[in-house]
């Protein structure tokens, strides 16, 4: 029981018991009596969990226990919930399978801190050691960081008594290999309170042990035997929302699934998935399409990291010895001489094997039960879930990904410690290598080989991808694309409107973080009156399944027309195109 209602209930006992007394009566005797069984019983009901109004505005009750999270309401007007699990730690046994049902607490749980990011290999947009962004990321570069007990969830939401507010599930990108909820663009304050929603982030397995399809590893259940077990990680949390959100203000009938990137692609695998009927209701991805792995592909994969880690622990001296000793090895006994490596084992492996496109950490077409067998086709059967869908590019995406001269540790650093605000320190030619200077050559130049790798990399997947939905339902998409390059020099040149740029808007997020060179008090106008823009119109589009709204001062019209989000240092700029 909380002190203050410990208190009020004496409070209240106390007058009644003077009044009756003393015969001073300064309230009918009967309403006192009322008072004094409504004031336990709302205590009971809050300390109880039995469902009844909160002790708290903090204390929520899950099916799975209470939890008591952050008040931030005389700051950004926001309460938050952190690290609530959602599922066991998939470790152990429970390694490559489903996930399973968090264990139910007893108590009240603190939600106020983090969960451990996902067992990983560090990287530029990576996790520190201490899951804390700083200058600390760099010291986690290409090696293990994280951990396989990972499977939790985030949710923040307005400082209000709001009920039945829309539900955003976010995604977080990084090709499937990396990335965290702690990173701080990703917090879903400022977003929840703009657009007056609930919001939740999730982590979920990364890599080999969110997706591996190895035939040794299968059970018979179509399930695990997907290998989509990070694909089964994000349905898990949807199942949380839909049986527990309600208890924090969100209506469990109305959720978006949003995500960015590697994020994004895992969006349409919920539209195409047979598991996720009644779990979504609208659908936001942004830079990334109806991209998949084939068994084939995934399985060479699996096989070539199972035959490197034999080689690894000497149990062969190459890959030809390697399969011959495999071959003496019963399926049980891989599976388990799998289960007992460390994650760390594990990850070191997969480093030392990576090569481009040798990494297909993308879901997994198999027998349909977690994902089609051909989800285009399944779309075209009008198999898939028929919510509205925002789809969204960044003009250009390539910039992030054509190789910078600086090393990862040294461009993290250069990066961090830039003054958006102080006279340049930096040029084109101290961050771009060599080969693609001048920037403006065609062809060869930085801007030309950018825009070759966004067409490459991510406008046809994502015309591919609308032109399948538009044939079921054309007057449910619409399509945006992120112009905004006021980057302080030369990071307008070297990044402008790349890949994930968009983050920071859409989350209304633009203190420390991995894009934090870009914000200047000189575009500062312009860059928070797009943040707005931006984020109306996901509270319009979450709210209706339709974006337009007032702030952007343009009809926003169905796929293939496209909505430009730029602007100028002073103020928004969007139009249709």
């Amino acid at each position: 029981m909380i002190e203050r209602e410990k208190k009020a209930l004496k409070t209240v006992k106390n007058h009644v018991w003077r009044s009756m007394g003393v015969g001073l009566i300064p309230v009918p005797f009967v309403v006192m009596v009322f008072l004094l069984a409504a004031l336990t019983q709302l205590v009971a009901c809050g300390v109880g969990g039995g469902g009844g109004v909160p002790v708290s505005p903090l204390q929520r009750d899950t099916r799975l226990g209470a939890v008591m999270g952050i008040d931030n309401s005389g700051t950004s007007g926001a309460y938050a919930w952190l690290g609530i699990p959602y599922a066991k730690p998939p470790v152990g046994a429970l390694r490559w399978m489903p996930p399973v049902d968090a264990v139910a607490w007893s108590g009240v749980r603190q939600a106020q801190h983090f969960g451990a990011s996902a067992a990983q290999v560090g990287s530029l947009f990576g996790p520190a050691q201490d899951n804390v962004y700083g200058l600390s990321v760099r010291d986690s570069f290409d090696k293990p960081v994280g951990s396989e007990d990972c499977l939790t969830l985030n949710i923040w939401r307005p400082s209000t008594t709001d009920a039945k507010l829309p539900v955003i599930v976010y995604i977080h990108g990084g090709s499937n290999i990396s990335g965290y909820t702690a990173d701080p663009v990703f917090n879903g304050e400022t977003l929840a309170v703009k657009a007056q929603a609930v919001v939740m982030t999730i982590n979920y397995r990364l890599g080999l042990l969110g997706w591996l399809d190895l035939p040794q590893l299968k059970t018979g259940d179509p399930l695990a035997d997907s290998g989509n077990f990070a694909t089964l990680d994000q349905i898990q949390a949807l199942k949380f929302v839909n049986a527990n959100i309600e208890a924090f203000g969100g209506d469990p009938g109305n959720v978006t699934v949003m995500g960015e990137s590697a994020g994004a692609a895992n969006v349409w695998a919920m539209l195409v998935s047979p598991l996720t009927e009644g779990l979504m209701h609208k659908a936001i991805a942004m830079s990334g399409g109806l991209t998949t792995s084939t068994p084939a592909d995934a399985q060479k994969y699996a096989n070539g990291l199972l035959t490197a880690l034999v080689i690894a622990d000497g149990k062969a001296a190459d890959p030809a010895s390697a399969q011959v000793y495999l071959a003496t090895q019963s399926a049980s006994q891989i599976a388990a001489y799998l289960r007992a490596k460390s994650s760390d084992d594990l990850l070191n492996v997969s480093l030392a094997i990576r090569t481009p496109g040798n990494a297909p950490f993308r879901y997994i077409i198999g027998d349909g039960t977690v994902i089609p067998t051909d989800p285009t086709a399944a779309i075209l059967a009008g198999n898939y879930r028929h919510v509205p869908v925002l789809e969204g590019n960044t003009a250009e995406e390539g910039k992030l990904f054509i190789p910078l001269k600086p090393n990862t540790y040294d461009r993290f650093t250069m990066q961090y410690n830039f003054d958006p605000d102080a006279a340049p320190t930096l040029s084109e030619g101290d961050l771009i290598n060599p080969q693609f200077l001048p920037v403006d050559t065609p062809t060869t130049g930085w801007n030309a080989v950018a825009a070759s790798t966004t067409a490459g990399m991510f406008i046809s997947a994502n015309d591919a991808s609308m032109n399948t939905l538009a044939q079921m339902q054309p007057m449910q998409l619409w399509y945006y694309r992120f112009d905004w390059n006021q980057e302080p020099a030369p990071f307008n040149t070297v990044f402008g409107a790349a890949h994930a740029m968009d983050l920071p808007f859409v989350f209304g997020n633009f203190g420390k973080n991995g894009f934090s060179f870009a914000y200047s008090q000189a575009n500062k106008p312009g860059r928070e009156a797009l943040s707005n823009a931006m984020i109306a119109s996901i509270a319009a589009f979450m709210k209706t399944g339709n974006p337009n709204n007032a702030a952007l001062g343009a009809k926003w019209d169905n796929w293939p027309a496209t909505l430009v989000f730029d602007a100028s240092a002073s103020q928004a700029r969007i139009f249709v195109k």
